[in-house]
């Protein structure tokens, strides 16, 4: 097998697994099938949230014993098996409990090892290419799941059959990781056996003292504006009568667009520049959501902006996690990233499940904007501190 070979295989493994977590976006449609609020599907996700943190934590554990493209293979069947059982559900029993752990143990470990597999692969000096053009194919199962559903809704099956289809495509990307193991330790830019992955206090302690806490604090706050406005996207569009496919099109062909193009761009000479405009331009997204009422221009032009802000700047700031980190613990590091990036992906719907229950869905949308301007605010200092420390070495 070639390099370019192994490289698109390991993107198409990617892609076939990512749409699993699109398929999150249904949960809320699917669970009202059988009577379920979206209290329920905060509390699902909410254990997904605490299984997924458990095993970010030990994926390096796991890795270590196994190798890493044989634990993405074990993760990849984990997740089939999870979609498989939200699909057969007709009630919120013990059924949705385990398919909610295994989904949280899968998706924990293909997301926290997948970046680590690409160091090992690139330069770098490639990482934010890399990073994006991962983030590609990760975007592009994301945001098309969900598009499936509707369009198989659409032609008179149920969002149910989308979880079985993607559970046989998650077996699929199984087999190729499996079958990868060998060509990606070949083509290793080091090929010194995987340093360990494991996190320890002292790693931990490590990590959080460095300028990698800024993105893993950043990214924490991301992915709970990403939840509070796609997870729970079907009960917006229902209510205000658009199509949620529509939202979830739109918002996958700009950042798989956009991502393309960021895969020829090295972040700037101020990457935390880049990241602080792009995440103001997520806030105001999220802003005009508020008050674009049930105009399908200005829903589109949401979907716009949202890939624009936050498709475009996450894959800048995974790189940015990986530049900060100190050179002998950036497994720790970007698992850690990973692990602050789950709190917010299946931690936030709790919140914003009680939220549309108790007070309304455009009080979520208020605290959702405040959190992007937040974050969007942390990089614009970083970005200043990284003008002025410049300066004063030109001086």
């Amino acid at each position: 097998m070639s390099r370019v070979q192994t490289f698109i295989l390991y993107f198409i493994a990617i892609f076939l697994q990512a749409g699993a977590y699109g398929l999150t976006f249904m949960l809320p449609r699917l669970f009202d099938s059988f009577g379920a609020s979206e209290k329920v599907v905060g509390l699902m996700l909410a254990i997904t949230a605490v299984t997924t943190l458990g095993t970010v934590y030990f994926s390096g554990h796991l890795s270590d014993i196994f190798g890493r493209l044989r634990t993405l293979g074990i993760a990849c069947l984990a997740i089939s098996l999870s979609l498989y059982l939200y699909g057969a559900a007709s009630y919120a029993g013990a059924d949705l409990v385990l398919a909610s752990i295994l989904l949280g143990y899968g998706w924990g470990l293909t997301y926290s090892l997948g970046p680590i597999v690409l160091t090992r692969l690139v330069k770098p000096t490639e990482r934010v290419q890399s990073f994006a053009l991962l983030s590609v194919f990760v975007m592009a199962g994301f945001g098309l799941s969900p598009v499936l559903a509707s369009l198989l809704e659409t032609s008179g099956a149920s969002v149910n059959d989308a979880f079985y289809i993607t559970s046989g495509l998650c077996v699929i990307s199984a087999v190729l990781f499996f079958i990868l193991h060998k060509p990606i330790k070949e083509y290793a830019l080091n090929p010194a056996p995987e340093a360990s992955s494991r996190i320890t206090l002292s790693s931990l302690s490590h990590v959080l003292k460095s300028p990698a806490r800024a993105p893993i604090a950043m990214v924490f706050l991301g992915a709970s504006v990403f939840a509070g406005l796609n997870n729970f996207q079907t009960v917006f569009a229902d209510v205000r009568h658009l199509d949620y496919a529509v939202f979830f099109l739109v918002y996958t062909l700009v950042v798989v667009v956009f991502r393309l193009a960021l895969v020829r761009f090295k972040g700037g000479s101020n990457p935390y520049q880049t990241i602080a405009f792009l995440q103001y331009l997520m806030c105001a997204s999220v802003v005009l959501f508020i008050y674009s009422g049930d105009s399908l221009i200005l829903y589109v032009l949401v979907a716009v902006l949202f890939g624009l802000g936050y498709g475009v700047s996450y894959p800048i700031l995974v790189a940015m996690a990986a530049d900060d980190s100190e050179e002998h613990l950036g497994p720790q590091t970007l698992q850690l990233f990973a692990l602050s990036y789950f709190i917010g992906i299946f931690g936030f719907p709790l919140i914003a499940g009680w939220f549309i229950v108790e007070i309304g869905a455009t009080p979520l949308l208020a605290l959702v904007a405040v959190l992007a301007g937040f974050e969007a605010t942390i990089a614009l200092r970083r970005a200043i501190t990284h003008k002025t420390s410049g300066n004063d070495q030109l001086s």
